[in-house]
Parts: structure tokens; C-alpha cells; sequence
């Protein structure tokens, strides 16, 4: 069984336009995702719907079988996802490895290591650290996390490209040695070729366009408008 399952959703903003038109896909543990697509599709939305920030207009998402907010939103988001927000969300009165214990009770200073901060660095309010330093903290947060969902919005943006490779490894590894279902919104083309499924969201439709290893490393997945 899927981990994951959006069943005919779609979501119409108050008075605005509907940005996302029947979205029916499967989620499964074990695997990373990509969504794909231009600014303004619907992939943030659609993240922020699996992650129950928000609820469908119409239609259901559901975790093994049981609709996510069957215990209310609150406890899933407690208890079964993790974020890498776009705009970080770490509490900023907090130091980096406080801000990573806010998920788990294990040790944070190898996490946090992993994704290239030093303890010193771990020591240090969020606030004086760079941007790029602060993407690693939300990242570490999340991969620390015992959810089995972990959402990630654009997490390489701000990181060079040799911390954002190491970055990939850790989602793919959580994913793939780790047993979580890994889904995340990018625009880096690096990034969607290491996933194991690729979607494209388009005008409020998702499509497939990569499942394993149907595209070749060489092959673009993001036309130019994305």
C-alpha cells in the first residue's frame, strides 16, 4: 500500500483562481520524489496540502489508508511530517542545535555536522547565521525527525553546489536506507535527476516524467519557463 494517497484533489483559493485540478497521485515509503514545474503551478500548494497547512477544496488525502486529519491536522503534522520550509521557520531566540531538538531527542551535533556546520556554528543563535547556514539547520531539523514523511520546499536554494550534492545524498539516504517517503519542490535539475519519480506540475495538472531511471543524466527535465 501507498504511504501516501491524494485522491481526486484540487484547491481554489478564497475568491481566486483554482490552482490545482483533480490531483490524483501515490506516495510510497522508501522513495524521493521531485515535483517540477513553473513558479506559481500549484507544487507549493500541493506540498502544503500533504502536509495538512491547509485542507482540499474538494477531494482527500489520506496516510495508510486513513484520512490525515482523522486525529486531527495538528497530530499529523506532530507525529508523521517534517518540513524544510522555504523560509527556514527556526525560531530565532533558539541556537542551531536547539532549534534541530525542537524534532527529536537525539544527539543533534552529528546531524548537524552532516550538513556541514561545526559545532561552534551549532552553538550559535540562528540569527548569526548566514542564509545558507540557516537552510542547513532547517534541513538537519527534518532529517533528524522520526516522521515518515519528510516535505521539503526548494531545500538546496540557498546552498552552494557541493553542500547541496551532500544534501541530496542525506534525502535520498532517508529515503532510501532510512524507510521515509521523501517529496520535494525544486527548480534544480540536479536535484529531480537523483529522485527516484519525477512530477511535473503544469496549469494544475501533475504528470509523471521520470519514474527511476527513465531519464537519462543528460536529459533536461525543466524547460526554461520553470
Amino acid at each position: 500500500m501507498s504511504h501516501l494517497q491524494v485522491k481526486n484533489v484540487t484547491y481554489t483559493y478564497k475568491n481566486g483562481p483554482t490552482v490545482l485540478k483533480g490531483i490524483d497521485v501515490n506516495f510510497e515509503a522508501g522513495k524521493i520524489y521531485a515535483l517540477i514545474g513553473p513558479s506559481g503551478s500549484g507544487k507549493t500548494t500541493l506540498l502544503s496540502l500533504i502536509g495538512g497547512l491547509d485542507v482540499p477544496t474538494t477531494g482527500q488525502i489520506t496516510r495508510e489508508g486513513e484520512s490525515i486529519d482523522a486525529n486531527g491536522l495538528l497530530h499529523y503534522r506532530k507525529h508523521h511530517i517534517s518540513f524544510v520550509f522555504q523560509q527556514f521557520n527556526l525560531l530565532d531566540y533558539l541556537t542551531a542545535s536547539e532549534n534541530v531538538q525542537l524534532t527529536s531527542n537525539k544527539d543533534p551535533l552529528a546531524m548537524l555536522a552532516k550538513v556541514g556546520l561545526s559545532s561552534e556554528q551549532a552553538g550559535r543563535s540562528v540569527l548569526k547565521l548566514s542564509g545558507g547556514q540557516q537552510q542547513r539547520v532547517a534541513i538537519a531539523r527534518a532529517l533528524l525527525s522520526d516522521a515518515k514523511v519528510l516535505l521539503a520546499d526548494e531545500p538546496t536554494g540557498n546552498l552552494d553546489e557541493e553542500t547541496a550534492g551532500d544534501i541530496v545524498e542525506l534525502l535520498r539516504q532517508s529515503a532510501h536506507e532510512m524507510g521515509k517517503c521523501v517529496i520535494v519542490v525544486t527548480h534544480s535539475n540536479e536535484l529531480a535527476q537523483r529522485c527516484d519519480v519525477v512530477y511535473k506540475m503544469k496549469q494544475g495538472v501533475l504528470e509523471k516524467v521520470k519514474d527511476q531511471h527513465e531519464v537519462g543524466e543528460g536529459d533536461e527535465l525543466l524547460s526554461e519557463s520553470s
